[in-house]
């Protein structure tokens, strides 16, 4: 089966299991090389249900030119993983001499050899590993005599011998097919590419639109030859329009930025059930009078690590798409549990890493989606629902959250019968994270000295007015280099540094560094709007830095500044403390 909870099968999708059958019938019937019994010359075993009256050197014989006669290389280990048979087809495909395999390691041809997996388990017997191996096609890496690799499909069959099972593997060059498929997922990535294109200039050309024609009124409003009859209102209701499509702006961004798995996230040790608890009152509101919300919440179900604000906007973008697709009525259930994927369910499926998941589910019984649907359902900017009733990044987005958490995502839907989506994150054995202490709110007025670090005029100027307008006073420089200059002349030390993170020559993390070796009491904040460099913000946030994502609002930067002072100066020397929550939006 696909997964197990705590020990018993579970269907993982109706249509992931017929296609896992199909991928079975497909294949044929696994070519199992048997014959009678009798002896080998080469390996002197016995080869089993030898037909009455045969004899087993005729036996033997019949099953080596079974070998022989087969169009795939054909390769026989024992459970040492030693080679003791092959063919024609296997001398060709390796490149080498028969004599120079017989009795080698089968890891010399196969690096990513099927001896480890099926053999060296020592959780499972040899035949057990085995039976749950045999008809599936395990696609690996197979190693020439010249070095030079090349992927290969191994189909698996047991061989009762004296010396115990052996396996015959019968192992096929799959490099034409790997070409044509690679070609095929470039011309899809492609199309995929320019559908994000096409949405992305659609969405942010409406956006500024509406902002260069707002700020067009409100020149005009406020012109020389005008301003005598100036009205505030009219002034402020353009000002307003420009807010609310740069906001509109923003808001796409972090889609995007969320489906590319580029998102600044705060990842901590969340309880799945307290998070779905939590979201189900906003959830219930969400969903129409004629519908259903229904809970099914495992209480063993474990603990992941994950943004707990990127685990609420999950939960409510799947409610929303389960009601849009409801609209006679019906039921939405949301459901968690453990599961367990194992490697020969992995093997299968190379997103997929075998061990403990956590499950998330959210199924409808709506109108469903037909295979086409199902097949472009994840790509960004597309959507079945009516203009302007969907963007299209809902669900890129949540397949972003999930693959940057080191989890996936399955769905099953079939026309009529409705829709389930189940995301799986890897379990963590950790206690759920607990909230740090906040710091006390922002004062009227801003007091000390505020180093810019910003290397974009038009970004490090409006953040001087905007500090300078709080009661800060500001000193701004375009790169590292020059704040450091700075520093080192002045005759006393500033109280906050705000910095970009990416700038060229030395990053704002590299400066924020400096910056706290040398002045423990000064606070840090970092901003970005791009996220190149996320892994490396746990170098400074866990010494007491505050991150704060761009676009940023006045009233952001401004809470940031004041934490970041204040807890630099209440602990100076933060080397082993947890990372700081960055800023929320």
């Amino acid at each position: 089966m696909a997964d197990r909870r705590d020990g018993a099968p579970v269907d993982l999708t109706a249509a992931d299991e017929r296609a896992h059958e199909a991928s079975h019938d497909e294949r044929g019937h696994a070519r199992n090389a048997r014959a009678g019994d009798g002896q080998d010359a080469s390996g002197g075993w016995d080869v089993p249900r030898r037909r009455e009256g045969e004899t087993s050197e005729e036996s033997g014989a019949k099953y080596r030119g079974l070998l022989e006669a087969a169009p795939d290389a054909m390769v026989v280990v024992n459970q040492a993983g030693e080679i003791v048979l092959l063919n024609l087809q296997a001398e060709k495909q390796f490149g080498y001499r028969r004599d120079e395999l017989v009795g080698q390691q089968v890891k010399n041809i196969i690096p990513e050899g099927f001896a480890e997996r099926l053999i060296a388990d020592d959780l499972r017997s040899a035949a057990d590993a085995l039976a749950q191996q045999i008809g599936t096609g395990i696609e690996l890496v197979g190693r020439r005599k010249d070095g030079s690799e090349f992927p290969i499909e191994i189909m698996l069959s047991p061989l009762e011998s004296a010396e115990g099972i052996l396996v015959t593997a019968a192992i096929r060059n799959i490099s034409v097919r790997k070409a044509a498929e690679s070609q095929l997922l470039q011309a899809q990535k492609l199309e995929s590419i320019g559908r994000l294109a096409g949405g992305i200039a659609h969405d942010f050309n409406n956006m500024l639109f509406a902002i260069h024609g707002y700020a067009e009124l409100l020149t005009e409003d406020l012109a020389s030859t005008n301003r005598a009859h100036l009205d505030p209102d009219r002034a402020l209701l353009s000002v307003n329009a420009i807010s609310q499509a740069a906001e509109r702006a923003a808001a796409l961004t972090a889609q995007l930025l969320a489906f590319s798995h580029q998102q600044v996230v705060t990842a901590k040790v969340l309880d799945i059930n307290a998070s779905v608890t939590a979201i189900e009152p906003m959830a219930g509101q969400l969903i129409g009078e004629n519908m259903r919300l229904i809970l099914k919440l495992d209480p063993a179900a474990g603990h992941i690590r994950a943004d707990v604000g990127q685990i609420d906007q999950i939960v409510v973008n799947l409610v929303v798409n389960a009601r849009d697709a409801m609209p006679n009525g019906g039921t939405v259930t949301i459901e968690t549990g453990n599961v367990v994927f194992e490697e020969p369910y992995a093997i299968e499926h190379v997103d997929v890493r075998p061990g403990p998941y956590v499950l998330l589910a959210v199924s409808d019984t709506g109108v469903g989606m037909d295979r086409a649907t199902r097949e472009h359902i994840f790509e960004p900017f597309f959507t079945t629902k009516e203009i302007d009733k969907g963007t299209g990044l809902g669900l890129a987005t949540i397949y972003g959250i999930v693959r940057q958490a080191g989890g996936h995502i399955w769905l099953y839907s079939e026309p009529g019968v409705g829709s389930s989506f189940k995301l799986y994150f890897p379990r963590v054995d950790a206690a759920v994270t607990t909230e740090l202490p906040t710091v006390a709110g922002t004062p009227a007025v801003g007091a000390g000295t505020v180093l810019v670090v910003e290397d974009e005029p038009v970004v490090r100027d409006m953040t001087t007015q905007l500090l300078t307008r709080s009661g800060y006073q500001v000193i701004a420089v375009a790169n590292g280099a020059e704040a450091m200059t700075r520093l080192a002349g002045l005759e006393e030390s500033i109280d906050v540094l705000v910095t970009d993170v990416i700038m060229p020559h030395m990053s704002g993390i590299e400066l924020a560094e400096w910056v706290m070796d040398r002045y423990p009491h000064v606070g840090v904040v970092l901003l970005s709007g791009y996220t190149a460099e996320t892994l490396n913000l746990e170098r400074v946030t866990t010494r007491g830095a505050t991150f704060v994502p761009k676009p940023v609002t006045s009233a952001q930067l401004l809470v940031a500044i004041h934490q970041a002072q204040a807890l630099r100066q209440a602990n100076p020397d933060r080397g082993d403390q947890s990372p700081i929550t960055p800023v929320s939006q």
